[in-house]
C-alpha cells in the first residue's frame, strides 16, 4: 500500500498540480476592457515640446492636478514600484496630464527624478483645464476627477486605446491608487503582467505563424 502512495505522490500528484495551474493561467491571460475606445489627447505637448500619442503604446495614464506637492509622493511610489521594473519594455510609456500653469513645478520634479532614474519613458503633457476635464470624462469612469483636476489613480490603456482593468461580477477595478504602494505592488502589477503577457503571447503566435509560412 505504501508503495502505491509513494508512486501517486511522485507521478500523479505533479501532473494534477500542473493541470490545475495551467488552467488558472489560461483563465487570466486577458485583462477585461473597461472603456472600448479612449480618445487621443490631441496636440498637447510635453516638457520637451513633443506631442505624445496613446495609439500603439501601452500607457500608464495619470492626472497630476494643481496640488503638485500632494501628488509628488504618489509619483514617487509609481516610479519605484512599477516604472523602475518595466520601463524598458518596448512600446510602454507613463503619461501624466497636467494643467498648463504647473509646468514649472513639474519641471522641478522631472529634474529630481532624472537624478534617480531614466526618465525617457515618462511624459508630462500640458493642457487647458476644460480640455483636461473633457478628456477625463471621455474615459467613461465611475470615479470622479478632483476639483484640482487631479486623482491619485492611474489607468492602464492598451495599444488599441482600450482602458483595461477588472470588470468581473465580484470585482470592479478601473484604476490603481498610487497613494498605497501595496496596491501598486499587488493589484496593479498583477494586471500589468497580464497585459504584458497578452502582447508577448500574441508576438509569439505571430512569429510561429511566420515560421510556418517560410
Amino acid at each position: 500500500m505504501k508503495k502505491y502512495i509513494v508512486l501517486f505522490i511522485l507521478f500523479v500528484l505533479p501532473i494534477v498540480a500542473y493541470l490545475f495551474f495551467a488552467t488558472g493561467v489560461n483563465q487570466f491571460t486577458t485583462l477585461p476592457v473597461i472603456t472600448p475606445q479612449v480618445s487621443e489627447m490631441g496636440q498637447w505637448k510635453s516638457l520637451s515640446g513633443e506631442v505624445i500619442q496613446l495609439d500603439g503604446k501601452i500607457t500608464v495614464l495619470g492626472f497630476a492636478g494643481y496640488d503638485i506637492k500632494k501628488n509628488r509622493s504618489n509619483l514617487f511610489n509609481l516610479n519605484q514600484q512599477v516604472y523602475e521594473r518595466y520601463h524598458k519594455f518596448q512600446d510602454l510609456q507613463f503619461v501624466y496630464v497636467c494643467p498648463e500653469s504647473t509646468r514649472g513645478e513639474i519641471a522641478e520634479i522631472h529634474d529630481k527624478f532624472s537624478a534617480l532614474t531614466d526618465m525617457s519613458d515618462w511624459h508630462f503633457v500640458f493642457a487647458p483645464d476644460h480640455e483636461i476635464r473633457g478628456f477625463y470624462d471621455g474615459l467613461g469612469l465611475q470615479g470622479m476627477l478632483g476639483d484640482d483636476l487631479g486623482t491619485p489613480n492611474v489607468f492602464l490603456i492598451d495599444k488599441k486605446r482600450q482602458l483595461r482593468g477588472r470588470n468581473q461580477a465580484d470585482e470592479y477595478l478601473e484604476g490603481y491608487n498610487t497613494i498605497h504602494p501595496s496596491v501598486l505592488k499587488n493589484e496593479m502589477l498583477d494586471d500589468f503582467k497580464i497585459l504584458i503577457y497578452e502582447y508577448k503571447a500574441a508576438l509569439k503566435r505571430n512569429n510561429n505563424a511566420s515560421k510556418r509560412k517560410i
